[in-house]
């Protein structure tokens, strides 16, 4: 599953949890890489009357709803059309060298999936598209409609943990052949077609195809890979990077991102000391990710699969 299904106006995850992780203070500056409509980023300049916000997205449309949520606030946040993996581009661009705090708030919003037309819901017909950034890139329905039954089986089962993964890749290119899948809600009734694809505890049969095209399509987990990195870089001594995943795949990524900074070394066990000279960023503030708490899983049910990890970056030496 997504984690973030549609659920009307977009509320953010975990608020109070990330303003605590991140040790929120004023006169510091925050980037946060997935600004969405701009909830995280209003709380940190809500919270700290000196505090400055820089905020991407990809998605030219959250970027506009945040401009919209944020005006109060113009004369300190900056918001920027970009990738988070491209985060030290963006940096230099702006000139600033470093940050004291990063917020990833991965995956897709329930404002992607309350509009039909971006092509991310399979409870709302529309084109087959999927792109969080729509001015370039791959449609998901270029992938359905051309890509081998081999190819599409690997990205269903890599992605979408999918365990019919080659009958649903040869349903696909079969029905294709009369006629091309060109919509979510075509897509969505033949995958729920394929034999043993009942609903099982309330998902819809074509939830993991569904989150496999879509991780395809926007490079999403070399984008967490190559974000969580840059991100350690980017941060002055001392500060924190908070990121919320939504799915096992993102989350791992962003574990095993965080582990690596912690303990760089590449040293064989055998030996009695280190001698690769590679040495730890920091160290991992949450050792078990934080979760959302029993009632904003109620009042948000957004939330209730939103797993927080945090990384702080070690202190100058003297």
């Amino acid at each position: 599953m997504t984690g973030k299904e549609p659920i009307g106006p977009h509320v953010p995850v975990l608020v109070e949890e990330i303003l605590e992780g991140l040790r929120v203070r004023e006169g510091c500056v925050y980037l946060d890489g997935t600004v969405g409509a701009g909830g995280h980023c209003e709380a940190i300049l809500a919270s700290c009357r000196s505090a400055r916000v820089i905020g991407m997205d990809r998605d030219p449309s959250a970027l506009a709803a945040a401009r919209e949520r944020l005006e109060k606030y113009r004369d300190r946040v900056t918001l920027i059309h970009g990738n988070f993996r491209d985060l030290d581009e963006v940096l230099d661009s702006i000139e600033v060298a470093c940050v004291d705090g990063i917020i990833l708030d991965l995956g897709v919003s329930s404002m992607h999936l309350d509009l039909p037309e971006r092509g991310f819901s399979f409870l709302r017909n529309g084109p087959l598209d999927m792109r969080m950034d729509p001015s370039g890139g791959q449609p998901a329905w270029e992938i359905v409609n051309n890509w081998s039954a081999g190819d599409l089986a690997r990205i269903l089962f890599r992605f979408g943990e999918e365990k019919r993964a080659r009958d649903i890749a040869a349903a696909i290119v079969r029905e294709r052949k009369r006629e091309p899948i060109m919509t979510t809600g075509r897509l969505a009734e033949m995958v729920a077609a394929v034999p043993g694809m009942a609903k099982v505890r309330n998902i819809h049969p074509a939830t993991r195809t569904f989150q496999a095209l879509r991780i395809q399509v926007n490079g999403e987990l070399e984008a967490i890979e190559k974000g969580v990195v840059k991100g350690i870089e980017r941060l002055n001594p001392g500060g924190r990077m908070a990121v919320i995943s939504f799915h096992s795949l993102e989350d791992r990524i962003v574990k095993r991102g965080f582990r690596e900074a912690e303990n760089p070394c590449r040293c064989p066990r055998s030996l009695p000391m280190c001698v690769c000279g590679l040495q730890s960023l920091g160290r991992v503030v949450t050792r078990t990710p934080v979760i959302p708490s029993e009632r904003e899983k109620e009042t948000n049910p957004r939330s209730r699969s939103g797993k927080l990890r945090i990384f702080e970056k070690k202190e100058a030496s003297r």
